[in-house]
């Protein structure tokens, strides 16, 4: 099935706000085979959203668009959608009460222009908004179907998971299977795996798909099967998943989808051992990926942002001597601030960093990028210096996923 997605919003065109929405909604499409044509970016202006509207039914028999449909003047999607699939503008109560529902329970007053949102379309046929007022719109003219979603994105996100797809695909089912297989692979460039696999790649039957999805430090390699008999996909997608586990062997981190943190939680778990971290130039970052993932409290004791050299002695421990000797920058020092804050907090493992995420700070013999990273396990510390290309962000999420997974590897060591 092709899917266009218009994302309205002058506010998207002046960079003010980013489109995430999209990237949401191709995430979700993807796994049930549905294909996104195109994205368009447009302003809030009747004749572009008109003339957006004509090209994507062109292309497409499903069309989604963002945003436009807010309270106030500027918001004009509603009224353009009314005259593109006709009919006429009325107040319907079923949403003027779920708007009422949601503003009591945000503890806020009504007011008129809130209220306001309950005016739709009577082509369409609305889709209650369960977290926001902006109420969605399903419209369907000569087969094709248009949803209009809110541009707020956790509404648009939640709303179009939980009731827009399923009502799409109960409307445009298909019998086809598609299932994937995912696997997660470091230590190799995109090209250097690319060209380690290219014989097993070329030999893929018509009915499956590799896909390279790279992520700082990692990638992601997606097997998609496509096929009327899932039994007989499912197969197929299993032989050849254990192709791609034996040809890369000790690369492969994970043989699922899931992210660092969710693989380091999983280790922690099986080991039945707890984690704290240590952290200077990424500042709470790891702790606050790792603490992200629901459950995490069952191995994640806490942290310690240990950004100056006397939190890192006074509260960590580290030796005067190490940092005058060494510098904070050292795999010295993280390799003591490792063994200091499994002290301080009472854990069995630890993951530390030290660096210069820049712009300012580096040095001939240590530049922007530089980084030392400790992990400790119960039985050793595992430690390296690192050089990380990019900006201050960048250098933060790289040094990030690298600690995380030099823990992780070591936790797999423990389980051979």
């Amino acid at each position: 099935m092709n899917v266009s997605i218009i994302a309205i919003g002058d506010e998207l065109l002046i960079g003010q706000v980013i489109d995430t929405n999209s990237g949401d909604i191709a995430r979700m499409l993807n796994p049930v085979g549905w294909k996104v044509n195109d994205v368009q970016v447009i302003g809030d202006n009747a004749d572009e959203i008109h003339r957006a509207i004509d090209r994507a039914f062109a292309v497409s028999d499903v069309v989604l668009t963002t945003g436009g449909l807010g309270p106030t003047k500027d918001d004009i999607t509603k009224s353009v959608l009314c005259q593109y699939f006709g009919g006429e503008l009325y107040e319907n109560l079923e949403v003027l009460e779920n708007v009422k529902e949601v503003v009591s329970k945000r503890g806020i007053k009504l007011n008129d222009l809130t209220a306001s949102q309950a005016i739709v379309p009577s082509s369409c046929r609305v889709i209650q908004n369960l977290v926001g007022t902006a109420p969605l719109m399903w419209f369907e003219k000569e087969g094709k179907v248009l949803v209009s979603m809110p541009g707020v994105p956790f509404e648009t996100r939640q709303m179009f998971r939980d009731e827009v797809l399923p009502q799409l695909l109960e409307k445009f089912h298909s019998n086809i299977a598609i299932e994937h297989r995912t696997l997660l692979v470091i230590n190799y460039t995109e090209s250097a795996l690319a060209t380690k696999i290219a014989e097993w790649e070329d030999a893929l039957p018509p009915h499956l798909h590799l896909a390279y999805l790279p992520k700082p430090g990692l990638i992601r390699l997606r097997l998609d099967g496509t096929h009327h008999d899932k039994t007989f996909i499912n197969d197929e997608l299993n032989r050849y998943h254990r192709q791609l586990i034996d040809m890369l062997g000790d690369d492969i981190l994970f043989t699922e989808d899931r992210s660092v943190e969710e693989i380091l939680l999983h280790y922690l778990n099986e080991t039945n051992l707890t984690v704290s971290t240590a952290e200077s130039c990424t500042g709470g970052n790891i702790a606050h990926l790792i603490t992200s993932v629901a459950g995490s409290s069952s191995s994640f004791m806490g942290s310690v942002v240990a950004y100056s050299n006397e939190v890192k002695h006074r509260v960590l421990g580290v030796n005067d001597e190490t940092l005058l000797q060494h510098g904070a920058v050292s795999i010295a020092t993280v390799e003591e601030m490792a063994q200091g804050v499994c002290t301080t907090i009472g854990t069995d493992c630890a993951i530390v960093t030290s660096g210069i995420a820049g712009p300012g700070g580096g040095t001939a013999e240590k530049p922007v990028g530089t980084v030392c990273i400790a992990v400790k396990t119960p039985q050793a510390i595992a430690s390296d210096t690192f050089h990380f290309p990019g900006n201050r962000s960048r250098v933060i999420d790289r040094a990030s996923t690298t600690a995380i997974i030099m823990l992780i590897n070591q936790l797999k060591k423990l389980k051979r």
